[in-house]
């Protein structure tokens, strides 16, 4: 039938994973179509928190399948720990799980050139979770990486050795310490794991579902100012976090795509080195980051705060063909007396509404619009006729500025706070 796409309008953590847990029952697969443990997508369900970074935020639910894609990139020893985990959750894993066998491996070794890479660039660091997933990806375009498929054949051993070997060789040109043996033990108990799994030909589930009638929740990692291509380079992660990544990290035609679903947090965060325009260094900026407890679902670093950027989120919605929003975390804005919105940059004393070329490059200061704060909680609100006023009036601003419907507003962690404010 249809893919629907879900995906982050900003640098990520915007509360993807809980939107997806919201819709998945209504799709009969959810799937991770690139990005790899980098990702951390939180689930807060019946009070118990739950941490994913490689399998898909279907997996708790009763309905949907769950495929890891073939742009997602494996780190077999990370998806072990994942598995243990939802299985103690309870669930069945070898009937929900299914993995792409042209999804590429990290290798422990692709850990230590990530680490030993961030390590060598000092102040120029860009802010890697030291995953492995750059040295990855580039051993993927390079064409000599090692994939899921590849653990089945009778020469795997030699496959991982050559690559290994390369690495180690590339290594030699960083002063940097590692312990590869305690890695690699870890890492082939993973591989074994990953045997028992059910990989199959990616793009042939897929599309055997949408021509049976099902449909498909493709769901992003990181967020649209993370991709390689239009995002805030070299500030960026090494996958297409767009929309535009569906296709080719699942293998379907453009014309499966329908709907696209972007979520964004009612102010801004960022993780890591990188520009942000509105990030805020003042106890306005402290007092978000600790009501909304902005540290990374990954890596545990504090996320930088500041108020909702326009030109970037027009910027998403543009890019990702857009048709439909979700706000997340406006909860944590409840006791502001006032809340801003970037609508406009002056850039080397121009104003524009548009995301410059490079935002490191130019002297960009945002241009404000400002609101009443709703001071109110509205946790119990069940529709768009009982939120506070003032909110209302946020959400209306952001809408008429983006022509775009915002659908779903979150009014907490919890699967159960999300309110379905498309009808009003």
């Amino acid at each position: 039938m249809q893919v629907d796409v879900l995906l982050g309008l900003q640098w990520g953590d915007e509360g993807k994973g809980k939107i997806v847990d919201y819709l998945a029952n209504d799709y009969e697969v959810v799937a991770r179509f690139q990005g790899g443990p980098n990702a951390g997508h939180t689930l807060v369900i019946n009070g118990e928190k739950h941490v994913l970074h490689t399998i898909p935020s279907g997996i708790f639910l009763d309905r949907p399948l769950n495929l890891i894609g073939n742009g997602v990139v494996i780190d077999p020893s990370t998806l072990s720990k994942e598995l243990d985990q939802v299985i103690a959750a309870g669930v069945h894993v070898k009937e929900k799980l299914f993995v792409a066998n042209k999804a590429h491996l990290i290798l422990p070794t692709h850990k230590i050139l990530d680490a030993a890479s961030e390590a060598a660039k000092g102040k120029g660091k860009i802010g890697s979770t030291l995953r492995g997933i750059g040295p990855t990806y580039m051993d993927k375009t390079g064409r000599n990486g090692l994939r899921v498929g590849d653990i089945f054949l009778a020469d795997f051993k030699q496959r991982y050795q050559k690559l290994k070997e390369k690495h180690l060789r590339l290594l030699t040109i960083y002063d940097f310490e590692f312990d590869l043996e305690a890695l690699e033990s870890q890492w082939f108990e993973g591989v074994e794991r990953l045997r028992s799994l059910n990989v199959v030909s990616g793009e042939y589930f897929i599309n055997e579902v949408l021509d049976q009638g099902g449909n498909v929740l493709a769901e992003g990692a990181q967020g649209t100012m993370l991709d390689i291509e239009h995002g805030t380079y070299p500030y960026v992660t090494s996958s297409h976090t767009t929309s535009t990544g569906v296709c080719g990290g699942l293998g379907v035609a453009p014309t499966k795509i329908n709907e696209v679903i972007g979520i964004f947090k009612a102010y801004t965060t960022r993780v890591g080195s990188g520009p942000f325009p509105t990030e805020l260094f003042d106890d306005v900026g402290a007092e978000i980051a600790k009501v909304g407890h902005e540290f990374g679902a990954t890596t545990g670093r504090p996320r930088r705060c500041g108020w909702l950027d326009m030109p970037i989120l027009n910027y998403a919605i543009m890019l990702n063909g857009v048709t439909q929003l979700a706000i997340t975390k406006s909860d944590v804005l409840d006791d502001f007396d006032e809340i801003k919105v970037a609508t406009t940059y002056q850039v080397n004393g121009l104003e524009t509404d548009t995301v410059p070329y490079d935002l490191t490059g130019y002297d960009i200061t945002p241009n404000y619009t400002s609101f009443d704060g709703w001071k109110q909680n509205f946790g119990a609100c069940t529709s768009f006729n009982d939120i506070p006023e003032n909110l209302a009036k946020y959400i209306a601003f952001i809408e008429e500025s983006a022509q775009t419907p915002i659908n779903y507003l979150s009014s907490g962690p919890g699967r159960e706070e999300l309110i379905d404010i498309s009808v009003r």
